[in-house]
């Protein structure tokens, strides 16, 4: 978002992601969480049981889904995780990183992280 109203509207919109899933999901709840890694953790190879949004709130990542480019990711910032696809990525700078994750979740699901060999 910008700080500069446009044509004297005191809020502006700026769409930062419009995301599709592959299948409909039942979403029943969505869980925020602020998450805060150490300089230098990398998350190593990991997949989720449900997408993932999130916004960098301050330092930076190097983000990459395996098989694509690999990029840096600062403050303001706006990532996503398909359901079950293989991030190679996640992995805190010199700096280290906070973000929030957005977890759209069936009822009485957790949000779950796996890593595969």
């Amino acid at each position: 978002m910008t700080d500069t109203p446009i044509d004297g509207d005191p809020v502006t919109r700026v769409l930062e992601h419009d995301i599709t899933f592959g299948a409909p999901k039942a979403v029943g709840r969505v869980q925020m969480r602020r998450i805060t890694m150490a300089p230098g953790v990398a998350s190593g190879l990991h997949v989720h049981n449900g997408p993932v949004f999130g916004t960098v709130l301050r330092g930076s990542v190097l983000f990459g889904a395996a098989g694509e480019p690999v990029r840096v990711l600062t403050a303001g910032d706006v990532f996503f995780e398909a359901e079950g696809a293989p991030i190679a990525h996640f992995d805190a700078q010199d700096e280290g990183v906070e973000f929030v994750g957005v977890f759209p979740l069936a009822g009485d699901q957790e949000p779950g992280i796996g890593f595969p060999e």
